[in-house]
């Protein structure tokens, strides 16, 4: 049982509903808790994706969904400042 749920969490890992948000022909990517100092733009507005939000905390006992969820896709760009 516990596989089907590690297939499960796999699936949805390259599933979540944050996106990049482009601006000309600049690129700005999601950021979570683990890499808010590299991705993380001043001039750019970023907004909680709820939905990689419940994701983390349904899967938590995989471990290494909430880690992806909480750690690199948390906020999403939606705009400029």
């Amino acid at each position: 049982m516990k596989l089907f749920y590690i297939l499960i969490a796999l699936l949805f890992l390259f599933a979540s509903c944050s996106k990049n948000y482009q601006d000309g022909l600049t690129t700005y990517e999601p950021y979570g808790l683990l890499n808010k100092d590299d991705k993380k733009v001043p001039a750019v507005k970023y907004e909680l994706c709820i939905g990689n939000l419940v994701w983390g905390c349904l899967l938590v006992e995989t471990i290494i969904a909430p880690v992806y969820f909480f750690g690199f896709d948390l906020w999403e760009p939606v705009g400029m400042k």
